[in-house]
């Protein structure tokens, strides 16, 4: 999917509000409370809507339901001027409940048929990136899972066949290392700093 510079600029500053909103100073999660918040300021934030949308666009975040994906990615690639009425979406996309009010408050402003195009657009790409981003994530996580079963695994070979299977000199290599200097070597070999 190839992004319109308009949603390109978006998306940074959408994701950036809503990473601002997820978390309080002590890393608790408190988006649901911050986004409630949002919604019940909307109505004095509405001056703000042509030079800072962001700060609206948050209001409406997981507000849509959507029905039909392909008009969603084709709205992405389109510039602000090319965007169509926010009613002819109305079969691709739904408002939850908890926001028509909102949506009313928005569309009798100026700009307001773009802005909801423009939201419902933004939440699309957040959610879909997101869910990419996880489909991405879970082969890359069991690859390097593999990858780390592997390493442990040579070590523990690499280990048994030094020093015997229970860790013990098995006398083979002529030396007479005890068990602890065994294990400060493999430890040193490790990364480990030896102790003295």
């Amino acid at each position: 999917m190839k992004l319109s510079r308009y949603f390109q600029e978006l998306m940074l500053v959408y994701r950036a509000e809503l990473d601002d909103l997820r978390t309080d100073s002590e890393g608790k999660d408190v988006l649901r409370h911050r986004l409630k918040e949002k919604r019940e300021q909307l109505p004095f934030l509405l001056p703000m809507m042509d030079e800072n949308p962001e700060m609206l666009f948050s209001a409406f975040h997981g507000a849509f339901l959507f029905m039909n994906p392909l008009t969603l990615e084709s709205l992405s690639s389109k510039e602000a001027r090319q965007l169509p009425a926010w009613k002819s979406l109305s079969a691709a996309v739904k408002l939850e409940p908890l926001a028509d009010k909102l949506a009313q408050l928005v569309l009798a402003e100026p700009g307001g048929d773009a802005f909801m195009v423009s939201a419902a657009c933004l939440e699309y790409l957040s959610r879909s990136q997101h869910s990419r981003a996880q489909a991405q994530a879970a082969p890359q996580d069991d690859e390097e899972a593999d990858e780390e079963d592997a390493d442990h695994q040579q070590e523990r070979e690499d280990f048994d066949g030094h020093y015997g299977r229970h860790g013990r000199d098995d006398g083979d290599d002529g030396d007479d290392m005890d068990l602890e200097e065994a294990g400060a070597d493999w430890l040193a070999e490790q990364g480990f700093d030896r102790k003295d």
